[in-house]
């Protein structure tokens, strides 16, 4: 896909990779074994001038596109970071589009710089226990109580909590009994995470063990009323606006994963040496890391041009949709076959390769599922009745 890169683009790809290489993999699976939030590389990706990249100039960002954007992810995981090289940025990147496109000028020029500098750092508070992927039922409640609203309720795997002192959170506004449709109950705050008001329970889990995923349980957080995004009971819209941006990134993410898996593979295939030659010279290993190969530049393709149909203002939901279905579903095969491909080195931490496996599970169970993409995939793009 490089051929179409403009110059500025592939300088964006070439410094994002130097500075990487002060990150490398030692670092990350350091991270992955003590669980430290990697601070020092969100700081270093602040200092170079990246983490506003696609916010506008007159709040402090490059004012750049999600091409850019896109670009400078892979480039992260590529370099091995991974899944949580990605995750320790992403909504400093992108996660509060919501206050470009509908928030006041006041609100943006109050909310935007800090996050750009990293002298806030900001949580996304959406998933509910009992909802999961039926983001319209979402149960947390504020209520308005003069110019405040008081929220109660509960959300789950909301990442980077811990060092978060910000939220960007959705809750109900009115009873889905009071709207004609479940989605028009809800609105969008970005507010403080009050810490005597918010539990943040970490959760235990399989991978990116240095961007924690948390418990989140609200008891009578107090948001002011000016904290409130756009207009009350549109918050599930303002969220939508954003979701093939999202796609996006995520999908470049994970060819990024991939390619650094399969690197890492192709490495060990030609230096491994067993019955007097190299295992890379047999086809049930030459075959499997190819077609690995082209299905992550397939799933790529994918993904640029979701990106420049976004950036051009033209609809992208079925590109950005099939780019993360596509990168998800290749990543996680070039990461398998990575292990397998380093035999039972593959499963030792040493050889990085079963890191990037677990990570590559996130991305393709979240933030939909392969099988929600398909179901849409099937309406949009092939006329077929919706199935759920």
């Amino acid at each position: 896909m490089t051929y179409f890169w403009t110059e500025e683009q592939r300088q964006i790809r070439e410094n994002v990779t130097r500075l990487c290489q002060k990150f490398d993999d030692q670092y990350w699976l350091d991270r992955d074994t003590d669980g430290v939030f990697p601070e020092d590389f969100c700081q270093a990706i602040v200092d170079a001038g990246y983490m506003g990249i696609a916010m506008p100039e007159e709040y402090g960002g490059s004012g750049l596109g999600i091409t850019e954007a896109a670009t400078m992810v892979q480039a992260i995981t590529e370099s091995g970071a991974g899944n949580a090289g990605f995750a320790a940025i992403a909504i400093g990147i992108f996660g509060l589009n919501p206050v470009v496109v509908f928030g006041t000028e006041e609100q943006k020029r109050k909310w935007l710089p800090p996050i750009i500098k990293r002298e806030d750092v900001a949580c996304f508070a959406v998933t509910e226990p009992n909802t999961g992927l039926d983001t319209t039922r979402l149960k947390t409640k504020a209520v308005l109580q003069g110019d405040r609203y008081i929220v109660n309720g509960e959300k789950v795997w909301t990442s980077a909590a811990s060092p978060a002192n910000k939220v960007l959170l959705i809750a109900r506004t009115k009873d889905e009994g009071e709207t004609e449709r479940p989605i028009d109950g809800l609105s969008l705050f970005y507010t403080d995470l009050d810490r005597e008001h918010c539990d943040i329970r970490p959760i235990d889990k399989m991978g990116r063990k240095c961007v924690d995923s948390n418990q989140v349980f609200i008891d009578n957080l107090v948001i002011p009323k000016d904290h409130l995004i756009g207009e009350e009971g549109k918050g599930f819209r303002y969220l939508l606006h954003g979701l093939n941006a999202e796609r996006i990134l995520i999908g470049a993410s994970m060819v990024g994963l991939g390619r650094s898996a399969l690197r890492r593979a192709s490495d060990y295939a030609r230096e491994r040496v067993v019955f007097n030659r190299p295992i890379g010279m047999n086809q049930s290993i030459q075959h499997p890391l190819a077609e690995s190969w082209a299905e992550l530049e397939a799933a790529n393709l994918m993904a640029f041009q979701a990106a420049a149909l976004y950036d051009a203002g033209q609809e992208c939901g079925l590109q950005a949709n099939a780019a993360k279905y596509l990168a998800g579903e290749a990543a996680f095969k070039a990461c398998t076959n990575a292990v397998m491909t380093h035999g039972g080195m593959g499963y030792a931490k040493e050889y990085h390769v079963e890191r990037y496996l677990r990570e590559s599970l996130i991305h393709r169970l979240a933030p939909i599922s392969p099988q929600l993409i398909l179901s849409y995939l099937a309406e949009r793009a092939l006329d077929l009745p919706k199935s759920y």
